[in-house]
């Protein structure tokens, strides 16, 4: 998944990022509601971590901005220490689609994202990546690149998946490592071999090439700017 959190204790942040990070998740923060709202309305996400009291614009009110004026239905859950009913009542008229009282335990979060996102995907019947004029179908697995058909071995099709769901942010080597093997990956470099695969399919007989090696950090698949990516 890749997570919003908008959040203004830094110690909660930090430790969402060290949970969720090593699951192979990736995340951005934002420390008040405005650059919460801007973030969400400029990028895409699959879900998004709301806390109520916040500075410079509070939870709800980032909620119904993002509803009602940028018609986004990103799934919303909302952390807050107010378990009072009308509150509860109130963040779910706002748009939110879960509500998690602080103190709060971190694997209950992630079980109440991934009830989201399964019942999103539920209502999804087709999902399509797109980036650039390269598209992944979500629901039958094809792959195609300016309207031609990409062959792709599963680990491949998976690398493709992961990168174009962060895109254009960065995806470290052992982000995409967990999304192949999980906890235990193998000996040697594979992951260099499968990225190897997938820049023939994916950049090989195209003009503009869509994934990017970031040293010492990981890839990214991204259009490249004017003065050149690497």
């Amino acid at each position: 998944m890749r997570l919003l959190v908008i959040e203004d204790n830094r110690s909660l942040v930090a430790n969402l990022f060290d949970y969720f990070e090593a699951r192979g998740h990736t995340l951005d923060a934002a420390p008040d509601g405005l650059t919460g709202l801007h973030l969400a309305s400029t990028q895409v996400y699959d879900a998004i971590v709301l806390d109520w009291m916040l500075p410079r614009l509070e939870g709800p009110e980032v909620l119904r901005s993002l509803r009602e004026d940028h018609g986004s239905d990103v799934p919303v859950i909302m952390l807050t220490a107010r378990d009072e009913l009308p509150d509860k009542i109130a963040g779910f008229r706002a748009g939110a689609d879960d509500y998690l009282t602080k103190p709060f335990a971190l694997p209950e979060l992630e079980v109440r994202l991934e009830a989201l996102m399964a019942r999103v995907h539920g209502r999804q019947r087709r999902k399509v990546l797109e980036v650039h004029d390269l598209k992944l179908d979500l629901a039958t697995l094809e792959a195609t690149r300016a309207g031609q058909p990409l062959h792709l071995y599963p680990a491949c099709r998976k690398l493709l998946e992961t990168l174009m769901q962060a895109s254009p942010a960065a995806v470290t080597r052992q982000q995409l490592e967990h999304a192949l093997w999980g906890d235990h990956p193998p000996d040697g470099d594979m992951l260099r071999s499968h990225i190897y695969e997938l820049r023939r399919s994916v950049d090989g007989p195209f003009p503009v090439k869509l994934i990017q090696t970031l040293p010492r950090t990981g890839y990214r698949l991204a259009v490249p700017h004017a003065s050149g990516d690497a």
